[in-house]
């Protein structure tokens, strides 16, 4: 069998390029991809605060602390309070952020559902699972955990 890792390299490095990760900007929006997931993650887990998003993002703190102070001026994000502890601040979608998350929301499952249309049945029913695993392997990984 041959060596499956170049294939894979190759096709991740076109994942990337194709999904638009190497543009400016990301899913129709004006904001650059670190932004767009920023906004997927606090949408999906409002009260997040800025060191779980940096955690979630692997990114660094200060990157995300910039990040969010340009989201929080732009409108798309909004910091509460926490009586306990005055830094972490619980972070939330404004409606415009509501809004933004919608249209990256529709981009996106219109760019999965048009390229899932082009793929063979076989392909697509594994795609998936595949991915999940693929992803779960790089997180256990990354975190030095055992193989399953």
């Amino acid at each position: 069998m041959p060596d499956p890792i170049p294939q894979i390299r190759a096709a991740s490095r076109r994942l990337v390029r194709e999904l638009g990760f190497l543009n400016p900007t990301l899913a129709g929006t004006q904001l650059p991809p670190s932004a767009v997931h920023a906004l997927i993650e606090i949408g999906a887990h409002p009260g997040l605060t800025a060191r779980q998003l940096s955690e979630t993002l692997l990114l660094e703190k200060s990157s995300v602390s910039r990040m969010l102070r340009k989201l929080v001026a732009a409108g798309e994000v909004a910091e509460g309070s926490n009586p306990a502890d005055a830094r972490a601040k619980p972070l939330s979608l404004t409606a415009q952020g509501q809004a933004t998350l919608a249209r990256i929301d529709s981009f996106a499952r219109h760019q999965v559902a048009t390229a899932l249309a082009r793929m063979p049945e076989p392909a697509r029913a594994q795609l998936a699972g595949a991915l999940a695993a693929y992803a779960a392997a790089l997180r256990a990984c990354r975190l030095e955990e055992p193989p399953a």
